[in-house]
Formats: C-alpha cells, sequence, structure tokens
C-alpha cells in the first residue's frame, strides 16, 4: 500500500476590513471641512430656489416676481455656479477625510447604527450627484435619459435634508470639534496640527483658483482669468455668447422673409417687421444671464412690451403674456411671463443689440430682453404675443 505525498496546506486568512490610519481621518478635520461644505451647499440651495421658482413660478407668484435689481438673477446664479464648483473640491476632500468610517467593520451594529449608516448614504449620493450632474449642465452635456431640471430639483431637497439630518445626529461631535480649541484638540502633536492647518490650507488654494477661473464668466471685471469656464462674456456672435444657436433651434434667415408679429389680444393685430422698427423704441442696458452661470452686459433697443399688449387692448399692470417663438422643438420655445415683467418699461421686444440688428443666432428679427430675468426666458425668434 503506497502511500500519497501531499503538497502545503495554504488557508485563506480570516477576512479584516481595510485599515486606514493618519491623524487627519479625524473628526476635528471633517468638521472643519464641513463647515465650509454645508455653506457651500446652503448658499446652493437658496440661490437654486430663486432659479428654479424664476422659471417655473407658481400661479400665484407669477405675477408677482421682482423686476428690480436688473442684475438680480446675474448674482444670484453666478453664485449658484460658483459655489457649485467649489462645493466640488470641498466634497472631495471631506470624503477624504471621512472614508475610513464608510469601511467601518461590522457595517451594522444595531438598528440605530444601521439607519445613521443608511442617512449617510443618501447624503453621499444626493451630495454627489447635485455637483457632478450641476457640472455637466454647465458644460451642456447630458449622458443620461432623465430631464436635467426637475432631477436636480429633487434632489436638492432631498440633499437638504439629509444634511439637516446628519447636522442634527452628528450635533454633539460637531460642537465638540468646532471651535480650534476645542475638546480633542487641545494637547495635539504639534505635527498633527501643523498638518490639518496644511490640509485645510491647500483645499482653500484650491477652491480659491477654481473659483478665480471660472467666475470671470459671470464677474466681467475678472474676465481675463476666465481659463476653465465654459462659456468666455466677450466670445460669440455681436460680442455675447449664445447657448442655442439659430441652426440648433431649427430657424433659418431663409424661412424669415415673411416674417410678422402676430399680437393676440381683445384687439388683436400683425406687424411686419418694418411696421415694428417704426414703432417708438426704448434703450436698455440690460443682462442676458444663463442658468449655466455665464451672463454679459449689453445695450439692447426695441420697443417696450407694455406698449404692445396696451395696443392689443390688455389692461396696464394686470395683464400677462404668452411667447411663442419661431424655433422648431425646445422646453422654452413657448414662454409666459407675469403681469409685473410685462408691464416693466425696461422689457423689450428688442430688435438691435449693441446699436446693431441682431444676428440670426441672437433671435432676429425680435426677441424678449427684460431685467432680472433667466436667459432660457429671454425668447429668441418671437412671432407671436398672447395677452393673457
Amino acid at each position: 500500500m503506497t502511500s500519497r505525498t501531499r503538497g502545503p496546506r495554504f488557508a485563506l486568512p480570516p477576512h479584516r476590513p481595510p485599515a486606514f490610519t493618519g491623524p487627519l481621518h479625524d473628526a476635528r478635520t471633517a468638521t472643519a471641512l464641513g463647515r465650509w461644505l454645508g455653506a457651500a451647499f446652503a448658499v446652493c440651495f437658496v440661490t437654486g430656489l430663486v432659479s428654479h421658482y424664476l422659471q417655473h413660478p407658481p400661479s400665484w407668484l407669477a405675477d408677482d416676481l421682482p423686476t428690480r435689481p436688473v442684475w438680480g438673477y446675474r448674482l444670484t446664479q453666478g453664485l449658484h455656479i460658483a459655489t457649485g464648483l467649489a462645493a466640488i473640491v470641498l466634497l472631495l476632500a471631506k470624503l477624504w477625510t471621512v472614508y475610513p468610517r464608510l469601511f467601518t467593520w461590522p457595517p451594522v451594529r444595531s438598528a440605530r447604527h444601521a439607519l445613521e449608516r443608511l442617512s449617510v448614504a443618501v447624503l453621499v449620493a444626493a451630495a454627489v450627484f447635485q455637483v457632478f450632474t450641476g457640472l455637466l449642465n454647465i458644460v451642456e452635456w447630458y449622458p443620461w435619459a432623465f430631464s436635467f431640471v426637475p432631477a436636480h430639483f429633487a434632489v436638492a431637497w432631498i440633499a437638504a435634508g439629509s444634511i439637516l439630518l446628519h447636522v442634527a445626529v452628528k450635533a454633539p461631535e460637531i460642537r465638540a470639534h468646532w471651535s480650534r480649541d476645542a475638546a480633542g484638540t487641545l494637547g495635539a502633536p504639534a505635527e498633527e496640527t501643523a498638518d490639518r492647518r496644511s490640509l485645510l490650507l491647500g483645499v482653500g488654494a484650491a477652491v480659491g483658483v477654481v473659483t478665480v477661473t471660472t467666475v470671470g464668466q459671470a464677474l466681467t471685471p475678472l474676465k481675463a482669468l476666465d481659463l476653465l469656464a465654459p462659456r468666455h462674456p466677450d466670445h460669440g456672435p455681436q460680442g455675447l455668447p449664445v447657448n442655442r444657436t439659430a441652426a440648433a433651434a431649427g430657424v433659418s434667415a431663409h424661412g424669415l422673409g415673411e416674417w410678422r408679429l402676430e399680437v393676440v389680444g381683445p384687439r388683436p393685430y400683425t406687424l411686419t417687421l418694418a411696421a415694428l422698427r417704426a414703432l417708438p423704441r426704448t434703450r436698455a442696458r440690460l443682462p442676458v444671464a444663463c442658468v449655466e452661470g455665464w451672463s454679459v452686459d449689453a445695450d439692447w433697443s426695441g420697443v417696450p412690451i407694455r406698449d404692445l399688449v396696451e395696443r392689443a387692448g390688455g389692461r396696464p399692470g394686470a395683464a400677462a403674456l404668452r411667447v411663442t417663438s419661431l424655433e422648431v422643438v425646445g422646453a422654452y420655445r413657448v414662454m409666459e411671463m407675469g403681469a409685473e415683467y410685462a408691464d416693466d418699461p425696461l422689457t423689450l421686444l428688442a430688435l438691435t443689440l449693441d446699436g446693431q440688428p441682431l444676428s440670426l443666432d441672437h433671435g432676429f428679427p425680435a426677441r424678449i430682453i427684460a431685467p432680472d430675468r433667466p436667459g432660457v426666458l429671454q425668447t429668441k425668434w418671437v412671432h407671436r404675443l398672447e395677452v393673457l
């Protein structure tokens, strides 16, 4: 009887979770970064609500939206995009600080611990979704099947609620590490304190670089430093950027030969371009401020909308307006403006830009320009006004 020689036996080591060490993966660093990130998300949330309700006002608010200051939307949306870009840096730094806790073992220790981890998962997912879909929106790249605006709006509320819940759960820990002299930081090794300071300075510098090299698309005094933003305020037809060209909208110069402006109301009428140009005009310097974050002032000349509304029988100060564009398809092909906008003396059916007739990409033969209004609602290629 022969014996069979056995080779060496290898036993798999017991499973151990990844080990993450380092003094900066601590509550003090997470709290310091969390303050900045929370402030950025708060600004983004409030300014995002402003943008959403200016674009999609509820019926009870539509006639009372403010038209002053004329640069109001330029400021709020510029802040929204600037803080959103800064939040990307801050979120990555915050996740780097806390990611060891995402791999704690066992993953669930109790029902309360399971709920806490679920809330953190929702918070992280919502925050990542918001900043990165927002980033892709400003470069107008949509590699997804859903509609960006309602999804971004809905997840903003989820993110806001998750942040409030997280702050409530972590309140004792945040309070303990909020100040420089907080418990647990006094007597910390000098090397650890210096490392934390270096990390925070580095993150602050990165936020500063991202801000300075992108904010020039809205804050035009810094436009020379506008290196990373997708738009430059001086680049485009007639020195003004465009998001949607005439070709993209399906509008061609050939199809405008018989253009007429149709104004519908109690006393409807139609105007040729020559007749429209013969009406008394108003000049106004107003910004075009787009939801993607870029904005620039320009000189506009055109017929006040309230004059056209009054001629059609609309009551001054009480008539809203529906505006229809020649573009073939588009989410904003038909736009409505409330009575406050329609009656404002600076709301124009513009015919010229910086003293020159509108180019086709800027809405020739006529477009809407109104104060404190999102760019997507400054309808181009207007051919019909309906007094409501």
